[in-house]
């Protein structure tokens, strides 16, 4: 039974790194009704392979990878769609767009030269961030007009998400996998 749930688990989040690109054909083709259904699709399995992860406890350090790389490249196809379809409401939000997208390269820059990989902490910033993103974007294709307050309160959270994974990365020597936060990092060097 534990090897068919790590099989499920990875298998959702593998379904999600093919999708991606998918999804960014359909969004270049322009067609709305099947990639907004597909993108719903995909952030609704997202949150099904985490709850099935720890439900089952079928957590690994490769499953936390791919569900990292699946996540952001969901994230890519749904701002690869927002440039088509939407293209208007990134003119409008360039400032913190453009900030959001400062903090992920430096996060991601610093997680390259620190530890040669991407991060995969899957804090818990990070998970309602997650929540966040993906209902603003679930719903941005699926109604006319963007909901402003989600969008403000997604783009908080991320940033501080951003910011938060920045400072784990300069905190932990070695990459590690599902770090819930900074609080539990000191926690555990003052147990120490």
């Amino acid at each position: 039974m534990q090897k068919l749930s790590y099989k499920i688990v990875n298998g959702i989040s593998i379904y999600r790194i093919i999708t991606a690109p998918v999804l960014a054909y359909l969004a270049f083709t322009r067609n709305l009704d099947v990639f907004k259904w597909m993108l719903c699709i995909s952030f609704l399995t997202d949150v099904i392979d985490g709850y099935l992860a720890r439900r089952f406890n079928a957590t690994s350090v490769i499953g936390s990878k791919l569900d990292s790389i699946a996540d952001d490249l969901t994230i890519v196809a749904a701002i690869i769609g927002v440039f088509v379809f939407k293209f208007q409401f990134i003119v409008e939000e360039i400032i913190p767009l453009g900030i959001l997208l400062g903090l992920f390269i430096v996060q991601n820059i610093l997680a390259f030269v620190r530890y040669k990989k991407m991060t995969s902490f899957h804090t818990y910033l990070a998970k309602i961030a997650a929540i966040l993103q993906g209902s603003f974007f679930i719903l941005l294709f699926f109604i006319i007009e963007p909901i402003y307050l989600l969008f403000y309160t997604a783009a908080i959270i991320t940033g501080l998400n951003l910011i938060e994974e920045i400072i784990m990365i300069l905190m932990l020597p070695k990459w590690e996998a599902n770090v819930k936060g900074i609080y539990w990092i000191l926690k555990r060097r003052k147990s120490k």
